[in-house]
């Protein structure tokens, strides 16, 4: 039988405050932070019946121990939902949580769902990326891959090499510029609706209160001109533009636009369109270039149609690479309003739902703009974008 595609939209988001790995939330499990905001996001939306949730999708990266047995489904069940109500895992490394929202999205679209949450959870105090794993040596061997494709840190090394225009001086004045959105949006307001605080319990020091990101730090171009490069001597990466190893969870409430009106659940943003792409493992950072030229082609739009971008900074250089391809200045105020991932972190499988949650934010802020987009790269050599409309574009401009 004939099926009509139906609208899918952002109803809601929230995210823990980001830890440092091994921080805040070293005695904090994993799968606790996803619950937390999980029971925030139906705190937050009492207008949805528990039972409405037709699926949960939990992305994390390393699924063993407290980030293991099928996380999607063992989360609902601790957040109070229904036992009516399935999950699951996925795993697309930085992209986890933006891979369960495109997912359940299609479930959505024709029909299967009405409802679903989607999110991630990283804690790499516990789980450090690469635990446990075992790679194919064959992936080596018959050189399907350089070596240096497994360390993220190495591959944006790579693209500096294939960049030479984008120097190391350049990649750190964008990572302070990062710092000072991120300290400014804190200052203004900006990020803590959708922050959900966390109980913090250490044996040594008693119990606390998680209520912003840790890694957020003063600096200055001199500062950063110091710090070390650890990924090849005299390099171009350092800790001061790049994300560092961070803990924390998302989780959003996704929705078909007709369900969203029956209920009265507030449409923060409509799904247009989006991409996966592969790219040479060596060079992951460029990843989101062609993610970006897929989803804009499938949405029948061009980049000239986007108004807000929210980039994951993995690497600063992944971010200069994507705004030099797109002729967009590194200081456009229409990208990371609010900062990234450099200053606030990136627990990687929960990152791309940050993304969308501040994006909604800023579409509320800017009925102007009609279409935004969410990006990141990701993991052996892959790219994800996802471009998004305003509900509250006023028609004037795009």
């Amino acid at each position: 039988m004939p099926r009509e595609v139906r609208e899918v939209v952002f109803v809601d988001g929230v995210r823990t405050p980001f830890g440092k790995a091994g921080g805040m939330y070293a005695e904090t499990r994993a799968d606790d932070l996803v619950i937390r905001c999980i029971r925030e996001l139906m705190r937050r939306n009492p207008q949805l019946p528990p039972d409405r949730v037709d699926e949960v999708a939990i992305a994390a990266t390393t699924q063993i121990g407290d980030q293991g047995l099928t996380i999607g489904r063992t989360a609902a069940l601790l957040s109070g939902l229904p036992k009516t109500v399935p999950g699951y895992a996925i795993d697309r490394m930085c992209a986890g949580a933006m891979t369960a929202v495109t997912n359940v999205a299609g479930g959505i679209a024709m029909g299967a769902y009405d409802v679903a949450i989607a999110g991630g959870v990283e804690h790499m105090g516990r789980h450090p990326m690469g635990e446990g794993v075992d790679p194919n040596p064959r992936i080596i061997a018959e050189k399907l891959v350089d070596p240096s494709a497994l360390v993220m840190g190495s591959t944006a090394e790579n693209l500096h090499d294939r960049l030479p225009q984008i120097t190391k001086e350049r990649a750190d004045r964008y990572g302070l510029n990062s710092q000072l959105k991120t300290a400014k949006a804190y200052a203004d307001g900006k990020l803590q609706p959708d922050l959900v605080p966390v109980a913090l319990r250490s044996a040594e020091q008693g119990w606390g209160l998680a209520t912003a990101d840790e890694a957020p730090r003063e600096t200055s171009m001199e500062k950063l001109a110091t710090l070390k490069t650890p990924f090849r001597p005299h390099g171009r990466v350092t800790a001061g533009n790049a994300a560092g190893l961070n803990d924390g969870a998302t989780a959003a409430l996704l929705a078909s636009e007709d369900t969203a009106r029956e209920l009265g659940l507030p449409v923060a943003m409509r799904m247009v369109s989006y991409g996966f792409v592969g790219v040479e493992p060596e060079i992951m950072g460029y990843g989101p270039i062609p993610s970006t030229e897929k989803a804009l082609k499938k949405a029948g739009l061009t980049i000239g149609d986007i108004g807000l971008f929210e980039l994951n900074e993995a690497f600063a250089i992944q971010v200069l690479a994507f705004l030099d391809h797109y002729g967009i200045a590194d200081d456009d105020p229409r990208v990371n309003p609010w900062g990234g991932a450099i200053a606030i972190g990136h627990p990687l499988a929960s990152s791309g739902v940050r993304l969308m949650t501040q994006l909604a934010r800023h579409f509320a802020e800017h009925p102007e703009v009609r279409y935004g987009l969410t990006a990141m790269c990701i993991g052996i050599g892959m790219g994800g974008t996802v471009i998004w409309e305003n509900p509250n574009w006023d028609g004037e401009a795009k």
